[in-house]
């Protein structure tokens, strides 16, 4: 059965995440130390002992929710799991780049450690919103957008029936009226800042001359892109890609249909929460899904990948 290993991506962040993988494997125990003299604080104390609005923010968040995800792949690999394709959304695909050889350990978190200041920088400097929008297809989307005072875009394509917009605070809550007087159901995301969209640029222009000098390798299995919904061939300038990719829609329904398309049979789940498992159960038929977050989800996914 041909795998790949998927990574979660802001929001799915929990107080406790990750603490039974650090403590069942002892390999994990180098993550923790590698991230934590990297980052500063002791990462293990963040997971367990941060509230979930402290959690909750960009500079916490994003490095804890990679410790978690990099934790799961560590104990997945610990119990013998492989996997021919790796996929992140959005700040997954970091865990992506170590998963499959493009970035040491240590870099990947350097690159999370500058990411999330320059991302948070960016995010108090403007009044920015996100919402998901079900049952609305891709044109609608569009037209709301393009309907909207103020500037509002789509960021995430996440499922076939779930789109989520970003833009100006005032704009998103206009667009959500127009589709709630369509029949359409919106869900405003617990974020200040409209990642994915033109709003991160300062972001993006900071964190690309910050790790200019960083070296990437190719990567040893597939690695599927969220800017492009496809595999990534070309990773002659990384910092350049990852720099647009803080600006850029998440394609990850495109993503799944190549990935189903080049013959993965398997989606695992990496990192906490089960958001991008339902995605997956929303967008393809025929396949089988796992997540691993703790104990009880890897017994649950050695039987199902069996």
């Amino acid at each position: 059965m041909k795998k790949a290993f998927l990574f979660s991506g802001q929001g799915s962040q929990y107080p406790g995440m990750g603490k039974e993988l650090a403590e069942k494997y002892p390999a994990n125990k180098t993550v923790l130390e590698c991230g934590s003299d990297i980052m500063g604080f002791d990462l293990m104390k963040k997971l367990t002992e941060s509230t979930p609005e402290e959690l909750a923010q960009t500079r916490l968040s994003q490095p804890a929710i990679f410790t978690t995800s990099v934790l799961a792949l560590t104990a997945a690999r610990e119990e013998g799991l492989e996997c021919g394709a790796v996929a992140g959304h959005s700040l997954g695909e970091y865990a992506a780049m170590y998963a499959s050889g493009m970035l040491p350990l240590e870099d990947a978190f350097k690159a999370i450690k500058l990411r999330s200041a320059a991302m948070a920088k960016a995010a108090e400097n403007s009044n920015g919103a996100m919402a998901a929008v079900i049952g609305a297809d891709n044109s609608q989307i569009d037209e709301v957008c393009a309907a909207v005072n103020g500037f509002a875009a789509p960021a995430n394509y996440n499922s076939p029936v779930q789109t989520v917009i970003a833009g100006d605070a005032a704009a998103i809550d206009e667009a959500m009226s127009k589709f709630a007087e369509m029949g359409k159901r919106c869900v405003k995301l617990a974020v200040s800042a409209a990642f994915h969209t033109k709003l991160m640029q300062s972001a993006a222009d900071e964190f690309k001359e910050q790790i200019k000098d960083m070296k990437f390798s190719a990567p040893n299995v597939g690695f599927y892109s969220n800017l492009y919904g496809k595999k990534l061939d070309d990773f002659s300038d990384m910092p350049s890609y990852l720099a647009a990719h803080i600006c850029s829609p998440v394609k990850f329904v495109n993503e799944l249909n190549e990935m189903q398309n080049a013959g993965i049979e398997a989606f695992v789940e990496l990192g906490p929460g089960h958001v991008l498992t339902g995605l997956v159960r929303k967008t393809l038929k025929g396949v089988t899904n796992a997540n691993i977050e703790n104990a009880e989800t890897m017994e649950k996914a050695l039987a199902a990948l069996k």
